[in-house]
């Protein structure tokens, strides 16, 4: 961290030197008063020059960078939801071709691993057409052309990027899979609070100058230069977002909330493009799968800023943290449920265990070069369904097409009702 030159009187108590985002929203601020969290989320992390993710210079994945998923742990956790995915295919028939959609793909990595198990069988292999990327970053596309550009050119499959899923068209006459890994938890999140007067929205302010606020000392001054203020009276925003899911009303004066209006956008375009309805009534033609951070409910505190895989404080050197909130699935249903049905969400224990993580674990470790890789093999993808760790940490929710009668058994699975000794005891034996 570079530290700016301070007086000797003011040495202990000088802040760290400006972030190119932090200059840009301190003088919004100072123009225009406080801002909301999703500015300063979307901001942080997707200015088109400094922005988190928009940067060569932020290795943002893996050991080198702030965090690392699921996908970069174990090549298992792409197998499986692809072993979904084709699962969805064939229930309707498997006659339809297929497109692929990832909404923010990162390195490419759980995308590679998905293709490859769909090339694996001759009929998804000729039945794979297109695989759309939903990517804002020219410095990820680049990285995602290194990698799958090779096996995608390899099958004539077509790839595709787009700034946003509302640029993925419908398509009656292909079966579109979607798969969000990750992705929800980093979309901007407007942060409320219920009082008297309804629900108020939580602003971001500038924090006192240390050198200038009277009482200053080194041992009460902020490091950062940004503080949390509530906005003297409701707002259109926050009125319209209180009023948005049935569950927020009953919530009492105090609470706070984080609601995303991007993440309802979004969920409602997935179901749109999982159903297709015409005038002769609805017709399956796609499925998805989320996974992300969060559970089946709102959250108020979950926001978190990462840095060399620490957790920081979320006002840390802007635009060099990834952001992150945990995510509010009940909403994601909300926003779906007019066109898709949605399943879960389970604990990626529960999904990944059902799914055969086992049995994939042990073809993986029969095939290993060595007993160094066998248990390495083991210890990934114990990590992957750690009941202590991201086992629970991460939920799975799967979308199919929302239709007047009950989903099949090989439509709804894994997805039934979770009993979480029961995962426990297939961790166990996992273990063993």
């Amino acid at each position: 961290m570079s530290v700016a030159a301070p007086s000797s009187q003011d040495a202990d108590i000088a802040r760290p030197t400006l972030t190119p985002i932090e200059k840009i929203l301190l003088d919004d601020i100072k123009a225009a008063g406080p801002i909301s969290f999703a500015r300063y989320m979307q901001m942080c992390l997707s200015h088109l020059t400094e922005g988190y993710y928009m940067k060569d210079t932020h290795s943002v994945f893996g050991a080198r960078g702030d965090f690392i998923t699921s996908p970069e742990i174990s090549q298992v956790f792409g197998e499986l939801v692809a072993i979904w995915l084709l699962s969805q295919w064939l229930a309707t028939g498997g006659a339809r071709p297929i497109r692929l959609v990832e909404l923010g793909p990162g390195r490419g990595t759980l995308m590679q691993d998905i293709l490859r198990v769909l090339a694996h069988f001759p009929a998804s292999r000729a039945a794979v057409q297109e695989v759309h990327l939903v990517e804002t970053s020219p410095a990820m596309q680049r990285r995602q052309e290194e990698r799958l550009g090779p096996t995608v050119h390899a099958h004539g499959w077509t790839l595709r990027w787009h700034c946003a899923l509302e640029d993925v068209p419908r398509d009656a006459t292909r079966f579109t899979m979607i798969v969000a890994h990750e992705f929800f938890d980093a979309l901007p999140f407007h942060l409320l609070q219920r009082t008297e007067q309804g629900w108020q929205e939580v602003m971001v302010a500038a924090a006192p100058n240390p050198t200038t606020a009277p009482g200053t000392t080194p041992s009460n001054i902020s490091k950062t230069r940004f503080r949390q203020v509530l906005s003297p009276s409701p707002t259109p925003m926050s009125t319209v977002l209180g009023a948005s899911s049935p569950r927020f009303k009953i919530l009492p004066t105090g609470a706070r909330i984080e609601v995303s209006p991007a993440a309802h956008k979004v969920a409602r375009r997935i179901g749109e493009l999982v159903r297709h309805a015409d005038g002769e009534g609805s017709t399956a033609t796609g499925c998805a799968l989320i996974v992300d951070y969060g559970a089946d409910k709102a959250f108020g505190s979950s926001f978190r800023a990462f840095k060399d895989h620490q957790i920081v404080d979320v006002f840390h050197r802007p635009g060099e943290c990834d952001l992150t909130a945990n995510v509010d699935f009940a909403y994601l249903r909300e926003a779906a449920t007019e066109h898709a049905l949605s399943l879960g969400p389970i604990t990626q224990a529960a999904f990944l265990l059902r799914q055969g993580l086992q049995a994939r674990v042990d073809a993986l470790k029969r095939a290993a070069s060595s007993a160094d890789r066998q248990r390495e093999i083991e210890a990934a993808a114990g990590r992957l369904a750690d009941l202590a760790g991201m086992g629970s940490q991460y939920k799975v929710m799967g979308m199919i097409a929302l239709r007047n009668q009950k989903p099949r058994a090989e439509e709804a699975w894994p997805f039934v009702d979770v009993d979480e000794g029961a995962v426990g005891r297939e961790k166990q034996k996992h273990d063993r």
